[in-house]
């Protein structure tokens, strides 16, 4: 009677996992799958549940990262995602101890800061690593 219960954990694990394509519940699909046919098998119900985790966690650990890097390979940058990465010009000092900086980047002023703290002066060219709300974090272009 076990192995019914783990066909319906499966199927509706599936089913949420088809109405959201968000990759949350497939991992646990697999556990109830294993645990599924160790139930036909007749194993213990408690063999079955720590089955159940440890192939869940398993799944979730080591497979995870590499389906989030091949699943939607196609999903459109949003415009702050896309700014990581280009270069900007520093037009105010950048000094995070005294909270102040910008740079323009494609014809627009931005709140600017170091991301390693270091002082940027006036006209240096800067890479931006990241946007922190509406501040950009920068670093020096590294010469060769």
């Amino acid at each position: 009677m076990a192995w019914i219960i783990w066909l319906a954990i499966f199927v509706v694990l599936i089913g949420i996992e088809a109405a959201t394509m968000a990759l949350t519940t497939i991992w646990f699909a697999g556990g109830a799958i294993v645990a599924f046919f160790l139930a036909l098998m007749g194993v213990g119900k408690y063999v079955q549940m720590a089955v159940f985790f440890i192939v869940s966690c398993a799944l979730l650990f080591f497979t995870r990262p590499f389906a989030l890097r091949n699943v939607n390979k196609k999903t459109v940058k949003t415009n702050v995602e896309e700014l990581t990465g280009k270069k900007a010009r520093v037009t105010e000092e950048i000094d995070n101890d005294l909270a102040k900086g910008a740079a323009i980047l494609s014809g627009q002023e931005w709140t600017a800061r170091s991301t390693d703290g270091d002082r940027i002066p006036a006209g240096t060219m800067v890479t931006v690593d990241s946007v922190k709300g509406v501040k950009l974090m920068v670093s020096r272009i590294k010469e060769d």
